[in-house]
């Protein structure tokens, strides 16, 4: 069942041991739990994105992301790839709204279409839930 869209801001704090938090353990854990999480499209892109700039910068390495991309692959996500077909009108429409990034529209898109909590660290984006009446995890 799913229960929550994830955010690639959660996602990514599992990456590096010193940005996880007890909140994204939490959502790291009712993943391990069995709960499923849905996430747009965008997620993957901006997932890889972060991994590549870390690389670059020298804070993970190659066999650090494959390692945490195995990990991730067994984490019961699903990509919704419907939000494409959104962005130019749904999509743009939200992050006009909620003065919000597109990426970040849909995210917040995507929980107001199925009225699923949203799980983020991302401070702008969780003040966008709320005004819009989605529940945060």
């Amino acid at each position: 069942m799913i229960g929550f869209v994830l955010d690639a801001s959660v996602t990514l704090c599992w990456l590096l041991d010193d940005q996880a938090t007890a909140y994204t353990d939490g959502v790291l854990d009712r993943l391990a739990d069995g709960e499923e999480a849905l996430v747009p499209a965008i997620w993957s892109l901006e997932v890889a994105n972060t991994l590549v700039v870390s690389e670059r910068r020298k804070v993970t390495t190659p066999a650090h992301t494959a390692a945490f991309l195995e990990e991730l692959g067994q984490l019961p996500v699903r990509i919704e790839r419907g939000s494409i077909e959104r962005a130019f009108k749904e999509v743009l429409d939200v992050a006009r709204r909620y003065r919000l990034s597109a990426y970040d529209g849909s995210y917040l898109d995507l929980a107001m279409k199925t009225a699923l909590p949203l799980a983020t660290v991302d401070t702008a984006l969780g003040s966008a839930a709320r005004a819009a009446g989605v529940g945060v995890v």
